[in-house]
């Protein structure tokens, strides 16, 4: 059965256009690992300041295999994880403020109905 990785991610209101922008970005990065199954980015809309990137996998080889390759890296690089990049000329500058990874296994999983 699959595994989930959610990256909760801390933006201040102002911050939010920016890191979806930064995620569009990079769109596809992620879909050539081996064992990816799907991606979202999810918006708060009950007031936090949470986004959610969750991230689904055949196993926890396939999610250890991604986060040490050259392309998780580049994706990531020099921003702790939290959709940015620090500042310096022509270097972006961090949009979240703290960012943590979230562990599940997927106990049941059912089709959409209809589908």
């Amino acid at each position: 059965m699959s595994i989930v990785r959610i990256n909760a991610i801390t933006v201040p209101t102002d911050g939010g256009e920016e890191l979806a922008r930064r995620f569009a970005g990079r769109a596809g990065a992620v879909d050539r690992a081996d064992g990816f199954e799907g991606f979202e980015l999810l918006r708060p809309t009950d007031g936090r300041d949470t986004w959610l990137v969750v991230t689904r996998w055949r196993d926890q080889a396939a999610f250890d295999a991604w986060v040490a390759s050259p392309a998780f890296a580049h994706g990531h690089r020099g921003d702790g994880g939290q959709g940015g990049h620090p500042g310096g000329e022509g270097e972006q500058r961090p949009v979240a403020t703290h960012s943590e990874l979230w562990s599940y296994d997927v106990a049941m999983s059912a089709p959409a109905a209809g589908g």
